[in-house]
């Protein structure tokens, strides 16, 4: 796997950061236009936020907003705009339509042709009392997903994680150990915690897996009150935070480089020092 890495070509990543709400055309709009602007500066591999379609008031209006997995108008935005700009880009996430009354929180990878590569499923729910009336029960309307998703991409095989998934090191684990170079975080993290935990926590899984860390944030006020921290940010393989978002809408960039996964994983071998293993 080292020598397939030191094959692979760099690639211009960006992270785009959006203040979602509840009119899913105008996200959808806004979100065209950075994907385009990030594009046409040379980005070629592209992360959306979560919820980056959608983000309603409370719990109901996102049931009663969920899409169908086969005609959601979401994935067909990503498809035509990853055909049409030639990009390879990971559609944050989505409330698509489940068998029962709750949804699925998927994030999807799309392809420069406009083909879906991979569905991954949010496997950990947010469910967490901040004080001051900051409570999240992410589970009562989001069905949770059981499989860790890799997919192989021209730059080297990608983990997909949504949000929460991020507090959950032994996950990140799981995905090296499936080949994993770059993990793509897409987030709608609370400002409370974001504030505080946010870089921390990005930087910690960048560095004990020796990967790149492509995190899309949403940012700012949304319906319901609810407040998210922004900080969009790629973290290279040695923890180091090479490009960020400000406050407000926008995207950074930065370039990945597989190489460089091989010559830390060098350096250090402490993927292959565990002593505890997943099982």
């Amino acid at each position: 796997m080292a020598m397939d890495r030191m094959d692979l070509e760099p690639v211009t990543a960006a992270v785009i950061q959006l203040c979602s709400g509840s009119d899913r055309n105008r996200n959808l709009e806004r979100a065209g236009r950075l994907l385009e602007s990030a594009a046409h500066h040379g980005a070629r591999l592209l992360v959306l936020p979560e919820n980056f379609s959608y983000m309603g008031a409370n719990d109901e209006e996102r049931r009663r907003n969920r899409e169908d997995p086969e005609t959601s108008p979401s994935i067909q935005f990503l498809r035509d705009y990853a055909r049409k700009l030639g990009v390879w880009i990971v559609g944050g996430s989505i409330s698509l339509a489940t068998e029962g009354e709750r949804v699925a929180n998927v994030s999807l990878l799309v392809d420069d042709k406009g083909r879906i590569q991979s569905r991954y499923k949010k496997i950990h729910l947010f469910d967490a009392n901040l004080g001051g009336g900051q409570t999240y029960l992410e589970s009562d309307v989001v069905e949770p997903g059981h499989d860790p998703v890799v997919v192989s991409t021209p730059w080297g095989v990608l983990g997909l994680t949504v949000c929460y998934d991020l507090r959950f090191p032994e996950l990140f684990r799981k995905l090296v150990d499936m080949g994993a170079i770059l993990f793509s975080v897409p987030s709608a993290f609370t400002l409370t915690t974001g504030k505080d935990h946010w870089e921390v926590l990005l930087r910690a899984r960048a560095i004990e897996n020796f990967s790149y860390v492509l995190a899309a944030g949403q940012w700012g006020q949304h319906p319901g009150g609810r407040r998210t921290y922004g900080r969009s940010m790629i973290v290279d393989p040695w923890g180091t935070v090479v490009a960020c978002c400000p406050d407000g809408e926008g995207f950074a960039m930065a370039e990945v480089d597989p190489v460089r996964v091989t010559r830390y994983r060098g350096w250090i071998p402490c993927l292959d020092h565990r002593v505890f293993t997943w099982k």
